[in-house]
């Protein structure tokens, strides 16, 4: 079982994160900020409104040169907006339970087994977010960490939705599978989606980009659920990007969950 409490396994370094969604996100919700940075060439009343978010939460304002602001966050994709926050805060899997429960609802989590791209994990929990999932859960080692980019990637999702990073994912699929959660793993060679009851305690496990989920996760998983292709069409390309997997997984979830 994971250690319970709202940030237990790890404390990280500060982390950027840029954007006008993601910034705004972070702002909102709660997590410590150190310093908002403004690129001077914003609109006054932009401006105004993250100086406001920023003086509810005890962050610091500077006011930056654009090209400065891009050198920071190493990208021009930064809409003139980023937020250094001291860390991130990692829910714990008896968090994602709780978050399923005060909403009265059958638990509905999304792991990540090595997913290594911080664009993907970032899709993923946007895709989890929006599709009713109470949590993400991520491994310390063998995949990247909640950042920046993720944050991005993300649209601020993962300002608001729970992500539980775990020492043994293994050990977190046991514990899940233990409170009744039936887990299913994305992978090549399973049933179709077509004939796979995605209703009720689910969760679903996506694995690596390259390798997909690991031996010992597949072991562990109830069944394995594959994504059908157009008939011809695996021809060098033989499987779905893990985070555009993910997106249609969950919302086959949040179509049966509607439908009921």
């Amino acid at each position: 079982m994971e250690k319970t409490g709202r940030v237990q396994a790890q404390q990280h370094p500060e982390t950027l994160v840029w954007g006008k969604n993601p910034v705004t996100e972070l702002l909102k919700s709660g997590d410590a900020v150190d310093t908002v940075y403004l690129a001077d060439s914003l609109p006054q009343a932009v401006a105004g409104y993250y100086t406001a978010l920023a003086k509810q939460s005890g962050a610091v304002v500077k006011r930056v040169p654009g090209n400065k602001l891009q050198k920071l966050c190493a990208t021009a994709d930064h809409q003139g907006v980023a937020a250094r926050a001291a860390e991130v805060h990692y829910a714990s899997l008896e968090d994602l339970f709780a978050a399923a429960a005060a909403k009265s609802e059958a638990p509905f989590f999304v792991l990540c087994d090595g997913v290594e791209d911080p664009h993907n994990l970032g899709a993923i929990i946007r895709s989890a977010y929006l599709c009713g999932a109470h949590g993400v859960v991520i491994p310390k080692r063998g995949g990247v960490g909640v950042t920046g980019t993720v944050m991005k990637a993300s649209a601020g999702a993962a300002a608001r939705l729970p992500v539980a990073r775990v020492t043994n994912l293994a050990q977190a699929i046991r514990t899940i599978k233990e409170h009744n959660v039936f887990v299913y793993c994305a992978d090549l060679g399973g049933a179709p989606l077509s004939r796979t009851d995605l209703s009720g305690p689910v969760a679903l496990v996506l694995g690596s980009e390259g390798g997909g989920p690991g031996a010992l996760t597949r072991k562990l998983c109830d069944a394995a659920v594959t994504l059908e292709m157009a008939p011809g069409q695996a021809t060098g390309v033989d499987s779905y990007n893990v985070s555009v997997a993910a997106g249609i997984l969950c919302y086959d979830v949040l179509r049966r969950r509607s439908g009921k």
